[in-house]
């Protein structure tokens, strides 16, 4: 019988797709929202996918209720609206208890509601307190700043007031702007054109830190923008700011203290800086941080080509700075990318003792360690051994603990899998807190006295409990349900372990089977590759759903739909990746040109077909975007034995022509020689397979010509390949629908080797008309 694929496998597969599983697991994320500074909290419970209930956790009493009468509310806010609500399906995600927890507030679109839970009676809210989206509010809630003709201002809450900050910024000369090297800036003054500014407020809310922003010198790329949003006949170019690998020239900044209630301002006695892809100031990506008594703040200053890095104090009164700490490498600095997006540096201030916890991996592996504030020395290491500290939750001060994320320590496990720990300041009593064998998310409470811990895999679904920071668990909160993923075909990923192609270091990974897996036939296998140094692409917990950043993204490249079409797919990060140990990553040093560990997926393929006799050796393909597109066309190019097909999306094929703080830290400063053999373009010779390469015409991450240059290689090589190139996209082209059903039919042309769907369409979940 001759296989079809047809509507009805990319009808499977477009169903999981991430933005179409984000209701079909219940309970799968309990994010606990605390009272004030107690031990208290509530969290949203999911009753079916259209419903949900506000559940109270009062752990000292051992009470779990309901945070209020669900239908008395819901017939109050009816009343008050005129609008019918069910009391499951209420208005609001999000609601705060006031007057001792009499009444919650909450908002149901920019109007803000209170709700007495006695006689539950709704009121509106009239506040004249509104922050607007290009504001940054002090956390007392009485002032915002914002940016406005490359200057700062302030403005009172209170009266309205607003107040010129700084007077002579001008363009490319700003204060309180991003870098335009932050691999959004056109997309941003395209869709985004108002955002707060780069400024962080004090913990008592007199002072603001920003910085002047130097871009006049740093080179000037552009996009043309085809097919405009006005419908203009004429194409129109986009400039943007963007340094490239050895450019003399890159942004600059320098930091100013402004008082707000002195009206004074204070350069910081420091010499410019660096500012990296984002401003030092970024949110979840800091660098930059006060103390909490506001009396200093502290930030990194690094080196050009990230193999030193200082810490600065500068006392936020007099704006003088001095270095407390320099550390140097013989290969890149990765503390400030060690949390990507997820709480910045793992850097501390103890203002108790004035000491500072300071991360590094200069022994082989990534430890804490303790150092005097005063004078700079060292006074202890606070952890050691041949594992790694992943993250910093918390420190309690008062109790000298330190609890903290790491992988590694626990034999017999994944070493990427994350489990909470406590340690002593001075390294003593190091405590493992969550046993389960799995990767641990938590939160813990303002006080230190409990956390909540949900802990899956992906393969096993999340559940939710709530412990003591002794590690004593308190009780169950929630078991998450996935009968609704599993009812739509889910694959539920098996863990493997393979050798890298040395032969002796272990590498970990998931298979995802095909749909309607049969035994005894054979299927093609589907590589879902990142080709970068800076992260890990292999999930680790239990995955459905997708987080709406810039589009919804699939972590996953997508590998659940691929299985509905009757592929195999694999994901692995091989060696070059962050946290294992230095050396481990250090496979990327100054060799960009093995894209994370190329060498150890065509290993670990050769290991797994023999493993997995079900996986067809003879039809392998890979895929990817950014450095997984680089990566993906280097596999094909450079091991056509093993790669028959691959779709190459938005590639930074060349890194001497990406942006200078990718290049230099992770290969080095430009040599000629050094960055010769990363080229893509060197290898279109050896193209056999099938190769499609795509690009966004307004991509300012990695620019097109980046693309255009492979095809300028590919077509002077006299090579048969196909190109697409998405009108209007920028770097994200994961989300884009069109490219999804194109790099399925791709495959499903190519290595299954039927015809696809004609012209299947796919709802888009930004557009839905």
């Amino acid at each position: 019988m001759k296989l079809t694929i047809g509507d009805k496998h990319y009808e499977r597969a477009e169903s999981l797709l991430v933005w179409n599983t984000l209701k079909d697991v219940l309970n799968g994320k309990v994010i606990p929202n605390w009272f004030g500074k107690s031990e208290c909290f509530w969290y949203q419970r999911d009753i079916n996918t259209d419903s949900k209930q506000f559940i109270v956790v009062d752990p000292i009493r051992g009470k779990i209720k309901e945070a209020f009468n669900h239908e008395k509310l819901a017939k109050a806010l009816s009343r008050s609206t005129g609008k019918l609500y069910a009391p499951y399906d209420l208005p609001f995600d999000s609601f705060s208890f006031i007057d001792n927890e009499q009444s919650i507030q909450f908002n149901i679109g920019e109007t803000s509601w209170d709700c007495n839970l006695h006689q539950y009676e709704c009121k509106r809210i009239n506040t004249n307190k509104k922050v607007l989206i290009h504001e940054s509010c002090s956390p007392d809630g009485d002032w915002t700043v914002f940016t406005k003709d490359n200057n700062l201002y302030l403005r009172s809450l209170k009266t309205e007031e607003i107040k010129s900050l700084t007077v002579d910024g001008e363009p490319y000369y700003d204060y309180g702007s991003q870098p335009e090297a932050s691999t959004s800036a056109v997309f941003e003054r395209l869709y985004q054109p108002q955002l707060p500014p780069v400024a962080l407020w004090s913990p008592n809310s007199k002072k603001i830190v920003s910085h002047r922003l130097d871009q006049r010198k740093v080179r000037t790329l552009h996009l043309m923008q085809s097919v405009s949003q006005d419908q203009a006949c004429e194409p129109k170019a986009h400039a943007y700011r963007y340094p490239l690998v050895g450019d003399e020239n890159v942004p600059l900044i320098e930091f100013f203290i402004f008082d707000v209630e002195k009206g004074s301002t204070i350069k910081v006695d420091f010499n410019p800086i660096i500012s990296g892809m984002v401003s030092p100031l970024t949110q979840d990506l800091q660098t930059a941080f006060w103390t909490d008594d506001s009396n200093n703040f502290y930030f990194l200053n690094f080196s050009r080509d990230y193999r030193m890095v200082q810490l600065i104090l500068v006392d936020s009164e007099t704006g003088k700075a001095r270095m407390l700490l320099e550390e140097k490498s013989d290969s890149f600095i990765f503390i400030d990318l060690y949390n990507l997006g997820s709480g910045g540096v793992n850097i501390r201030w103890i203002n108790k003792s004035n000491d500072f916890i300071w991360h590094s991996e200069r022994d082989g592996w990534s430890h804490i360690y303790l150092y005097d504030g005063n004078t700079g020395q060292l006074k202890n290491r606070i952890t050691s051994g041949q594992w790694g500290v992943r993250q910093i939750l918390s420190v309690d001060e008062e109790s000298e603990w330190i609890y903290f994320t790491a992988g590694g320590r626990e034999s017999e496990r994944d070493p990427y899998l994350q489990h909470l720990y406590r340690v002593r300041f001075d390294g003593t009593e190091l405590m493992l807190l969550t046993p389960e064998d799995a990767e641990h998310g938590v939160f813990i409470s303002p006080n230190y006295n409990y956390f909540v811990d949900t802990y899956s895999r992906v393969d096993l679904p999340p559940q939710t409990v709530l412990r003591k920071t002794d590690g004593s668990l308190v009780c169950n909160l929630e078991k998450a349900d996935v009968e609704g993923l599993l009812e739509k075909g889910y694959s539920i990923p098996e863990r493997f372990k393979v050798k890298a192609a040395d032969g002796t270091t272990d590498l970990y990974g998931i298979l995802i089977r095909p749909a309607n897996f049969t035994k005894n036939k054979k299927y093609p296998v589907l590589d879902s590759f990142y080709g970068g140094p800076q992260l890990i692409h292999t999930p680790k917990k239990f995955t459905w759903g997708g987080e709406f950043i810039v589009g919804p993204l699939d972590f996953t490249g997508g590998a659940q739909a691929f299985a509905q079409l009757g592929f195999a797919v694999i994901i692995m990060d091989g060696r070059g990746t962050p946290y294992r140990s230095k050396s481990f990553h250090d496979y990327s040093n100054g060799s960009l040109e093995k894209a994370a560990g190329l060498e150890d997926h065509v290993a670990a393929l050769k290991q797994l077909t023999q493993r997995f006799p079900f996986l067809d050796k003879k039809s392998v393909g890979i895929y990817g975007e950014s450095g997984g597109g680089y990566g993906a066309a280097r596999a094909i190019l450079s091991y056509p034995e093993t790669f028959k097909v691959a779709v190459a999306g938005c590639g930074n094929h060349d890194q001497r022509y990406y942006l200078a703080f990718w290049g230099e830290r992770f290969q080095g400063m430009y040599d000629p020689e050094l960055y010769k053999e990363q080229d893509n373009t060197l290898l279109v010779s050896r193209l056999n397979g099938k190769l499609l390469l795509v690009t966004g015409d307004m991509d300012d991450n990695v620019h097109p010509s980046l693309t255009i240059r492979m095809v300028h290689a590919l077509t002077k090589a006299n090579k048969d390949f196909d190109l697409m190139i998405l009108p209007n996209r920028h770097h994200g082209i994961g989300a884009d629908v069109y490219y999804i059903r194109r790099r399925w039919d791709y495959f499903v042309q190519h290595l299954i080797k039927v015809e696809p769907p004609k012209e299947y369409t796919i709802k888009d979940p930004m557009y839905p008309g």
